[in-house]
């Protein structure tokens, strides 16, 4: 038997979001001229004024995504984040505020779930393929860390993650070694360390993007448990033993031992396989703690106070 991989409070928390109140933006109806008066006798009349919808403003991208507070709205507001996501010259400050709108209007559809077929409907078949996956897997995450609400933060820093593209080059590196489909590495990375913006050890003493506890490191990595590339290529190694990529649900349980984990993992995963814009996306998701008050976002630069 191999030695597990265990994964605790980790993935509580970053599946956790906080939702945002506000609504879309509206502009008012421009007021329209009407034309002078014919020089003939007759009398004419005005044409009728056409109203115009003045634009909404754009986002501030380096303000934190103001969600909508009705079905009609988030929709609209849905499908614009999912097309700046698919957008390949949406980069920077942009696609992160994206990736984390994204976030937070699947969230919202979590505590308005009679709001999701009208959503839904809204979007193009690929995004809206993608964001009714990412809600299964979110509810299979919440299934298996059903329990109280934390009495105290964690002891952890939150950093920026690596690169987007030297993430992406790392899942890659790991395929061509071991044969661990990427989109597989890049899902069980965003659940357990929100794409390792997490730093601090775990309950059971899981370390490093991928959560290896010592035993396991030991026994499956090379170099430093908290490099990237390291941690990666250290889950390709291990995912491998235990079947990948002939039978990646009988790999990823001995990621960690629950049928619903299986479920995320791979919900997430097809997503990436089916459309690889998502991984844009998921790569913008943040970290939210549970709180007695609601759940807290962690930014890069957060530490236990």
């Amino acid at each position: 038997m191999h030695p597990t991989i265990r994964v605790s409070s980790l993935a509580l928390a970053v599946l956790l979001v906080a939702c945002s109140t506000g609504s879309v933006s509206r502009g008012e109806p421009a007021t329209a001229t009407t034309s002078s008066p014919s020089s003939t006798t007759e009398p004419t009349s005005a044409p009728t004024a056409i109203p115009t919808a003045t634009p909404a403003p754009p986002p501030k991208w380096d303000e934190l995504p103001v969600i909508a507070n009705d079905a009609a709205a988030l929709a609209r507001e849905l499908v614009m984040v999912e097309a700046l996501i698919r957008d390949p010259s949406v980069t920077g400050d942009q696609l992160a505020w994206a990736g984390h709108a994204e976030q937070l209007c699947i969230s919202r559809l979590a505590d308005y779930p009679d709001w999701t077929d009208q959503v839904l409907a809204a979007l193009p078949a690929a995004p809206r393929a993608a964001i009714a996956a990412s809600i299964e897997a979110g509810k299979q995450l919440r299934s298996l860390h059903s329990g109280p609400i934390p009495k105290n933060l964690p002891d952890w820093h939150i950093v920026q993650p690596a690169p987007i593209e030297e993430l992406l080059a790392y899942y890659h590196e790991a395929e061509a070694k071991f044969g661990v489909p990427w989109y597989f590495l890049a899902s069980i990375n965003l659940i357990e360390t929100r794409m390792g913006r997490i730093r601090g050890d775990s309950s059971a003493g899981a370390q490093g993007p991928m959560q290896f506890i010592p035993s396991t490191w030991a026994a499956y990595g090379d170099g430093d448990v908290n490099s990237y590339r390291d941690s990666i290529l250290a889950a390709g190694r291990y995912l491998k033993a235990a079947g990948a990529p002939g039978d990646m649900a009988k790999a990823v349980y001995a990621y960690n031992h629950d049928a619903r984990y299986v479920s995320a993992v791979t919900g997430y995963a097809e997503v990436m396989h089916a459309d690889a814009a998502a991984y844009r996306g998921y790569y913008g998701w943040q970290v939210y703690y549970p709180t007695a008050d609601g759940p807290i976002l962690m930014p890069p630069g957060w530490t236990k106070p």
